[in-house]
């Protein structure tokens, strides 16, 4: 087993004495994170445009949540089969490809004129996306080296990765008032060309390595990740005890058995096993996991609150998420500042402490209960938490992964990225339905919106009390679980595998 260490000194050519040298780090950086919005965004994007998608047409109540689902489930069940594409192919090339397959789709979608023409074009986005994000992780390891270049771009890639959901929020609700749902997609478009014509100037290619895809465990991993996200989904919808849920859940862990089955005898495994048997990048996985499912039902909950108990409008809503956005993208930059100096642990054990805190303030929120009193303070408090959380558990992640499996190890960060939130957004909303209709049993004094307000408090506040539990298990992780002692330094020091191009 190893333990995450931080070296002092970066160990690349490009160094403040050669300016030409950190610009094109710096472009390459942003051509990564870029990307990384990108994605992360139409998570998010489409969820205060969910209205207008509806009218314009013609989704029914219950098919209207397959916009985000679509998106959702390729997303989440092709990152493991996009990771191990660009450890074979080619990082650089798959990662253009992925853009490229987004863009695409995200062009397509934003001239529908159906309901399947859209979820088509979602489905697709989906794919695009599992391609080019684990890939984009993999990148900022071959394109900066281990030491304070690295874990200051990590800080700007977990900053990103965390906080694009609540600018997606944000910039749903601009273009859907300013201009229409469509642009929600459209504005991918130029974004995504940009991005294409930047990378090869950039970006270094890394090595082709020879061998093949392990087929039959990509088939296994991505139809029982699938399977178990659309279980979960199925029952935030239609209850545990739906058999397409049970029937989702039965084949999902079929699937997965059988993968972990076909993975121990593969002789180049889509997912090399012995990416687990270090404790560290274990713990990293399983706290992301966790993580995940705590905080993401802000995203989901907030909203909604602040629209239909404090009267936001949809702009307004996602406004008043931009002090946490903006908490975690100035503590991330802190993060990879002192990180060198304090090691991990320490700032994992502070921001799993800040982020449950956070979360059980949230927690005793209230039908009279105000802005600045019950949802700002809070969700800085858990911004400021996930920030050195996020960056940590992404380097220990990565440490010590030898480069022809960075993209796999990548792609599992953002599988349990996804899959967590997929599994703790149905956990919260089955917990909020339950205590909601316990809450309409309990009538109160008042008009029948105090009544509504009173019901959608009772659930949030409870969603939240669950959500603390899972911050809770990830202290509890990084407390116990992470080994802080410095690991051994290897006789010559590890070299990027390409210089970035200049």
């Amino acid at each position: 087993m190893s333990s995450i260490s931080v070296p002092e000194a970066p160990t690349v050519r490009a160094t403040r004495r050669d300016p030409a040298g950190q610009r094109s780090k710096m472009l390459a950086l942003a051509v990564i994170v870029t990307c990384q919005l990108m994605v992360v965004l139409d998570a998010t994007v489409v969820n205060i445009a969910l209205p207008g998608i509806q009218h314009s047409l013609h989704f029914s109540a219950t098919s209207l949540s397959w916009v985000v689902n679509a998106y959702a489930l390729t997303f989440g069940g092709l990152m493991l089969l996009g990771g191990r594409a660009g450890d074979i192919l080619g990082r650089r090339r798959v990662f253009m490809f992925g853009i490229g397959l987004f863009t695409a789709a995200s062009l397509l979608g934003g001239f529908a004129t159906s309901a399947a023409w859209l979820l088509i074009a979602r489905a697709i986005q989906g794919v695009g996306g599992a391609i080019a994000s684990p890939t984009a992780l993999a990148l900022i390891t071959s394109n900066f080296a281990e030491g304070r270049e690295r874990t200051r771009a990590m800080g700007v890639y977990a900053a990103v990765s965390a906080g694009g959901g609540s600018l997606g929020l944000v910039l749903g609700g601009m273009l859907t008032d300013w201009a229409s749902w469509r642009w929600v997609l459209f504005i991918n478009v130029p974004i995504g060309l940009a991005l294409i014509a930047l990378t090869p100037r950039f970006l270094a290619e890394t090595e082709r390595r020879p061998g093949h895809f392990d087929v039959l465990g990509a088939v296994t991993s991505t139809a029982g990740i699938a399977a178990v996200v659309y279980g979960f989904i199925r029952a935030a919808s239609d209850g545990w005890s739906d058999s397409a849920t049970i029937g989702a859940f039965i084949a999902g862990v079929v699937l997965l058995a059988g993968f972990f089955a076909i993975e121990t005898r593969a002789t180049q495994p889509i997912v090399p096993l012995r990416l687990f048997s270090d404790r560290n990048r274990a713990t990293a996985y399983a706290s992301r996991l966790f993580l995940v499912a705590g905080v993401f039902g802000m995203f989901f909950f907030l909203p909604q609150f602040l629209q239909d108990v404090l009267g936001f409008s949809p702009l307004t809503a996602g406004l008043a998420l931009l002090p946490m956005t903006a908490a975690l993208f100035v503590t991330a930059q802190v993060v990879a500042r002192v990180l060198p100096r304090t090691g991990p642990k320490p700032l994992m054990i502070g921001g799993a402490a800040l982020a449950t805190g956070g979360l059980a303030w949230l927690s005793q929120i209230s039908a009279t209960s105000g802005y600045a009193g019950a949802i700002l303070g809070p969700t800085i408090l858990i911004a400021i938490g996930m920030a050195p959380l996020f960056v940590t558990l992404t380097l220990a992640a990565l440490a010590g992964v030898a480069p022809k499996e960075a993209g796999a190890a990548a792609g599992m960060v953002n599988v349990m990225q996804q899959v967590g939130g997929a599994l703790g957004l149905s956990v919260l909303v089955t917990v909020f339905g339950t205590a909601s209709r316990h809450a309409a049993h309990d009538p109160i004094v008042g008009s029948a919106t105090a009544q509504a307000h009173h019901i959608m408090a009772a659930g949030v506040s409870s969603a939240f009390t669950v959500a603390t539990i899972s911050a809770a298990i990830v202290l509890v992780l990084v407390t116990l679980a992470i080994r802080s002692k410095p690991a051994p330094r290897p006789a010559a020091p590890i070299q990027p595998e390409a210089e970035p191009a200049a």
